[in-house]
């Protein structure tokens, strides 16, 4: 097993950590530690590994700067959602995600 750990300080650290669990494979924990998002991305092999760090940290782009955006146009929602809440609207999905390397994993 290879795993890494991504440790991201950050001022909105918790409205972030909402925006990223959703995209979270079952390899993958995040959790906030403060003013960080501490990510641990567990796979089996070497290049799945890379795969899945490489989304992640493009992930983490997207979901700062959009509660940046967010933040700068007053549009921020002060509730953290809890991590296994749903929206009523949203059904659940079984997805199969394949990266580069042909590793496939299930979130």
């Amino acid at each position: 097993m290879r795993c890494a750990e991504v440790r991201t300080e950050l001022d909105d650290a918790e409205l972030v950590a909402a925006a990223l669990v959703p995209d979270n494979t079952a390899q993958m924990n995040t959790r906030v530690e403060g003013d960080a998002i501490v990510t641990t991305i567990e796979r089996e092999t070497t290049g799945g590994l890379r795969s899945t760090v490489d989304d992640y940290v493009v992930n983490l782009d997207v979901a700062r700067r959009t509660v940046d955006a967010a933040t700068a146009s007053g549009n921020a929602q002060a509730r953290v959602p809890e991590r296994n809440e749903q929206h009523a609207d949203e059904q659940p999905t079984d997805r199969h995600d394949t990266d580069t390397h042909g590793d496939t994993h299930n979130p």
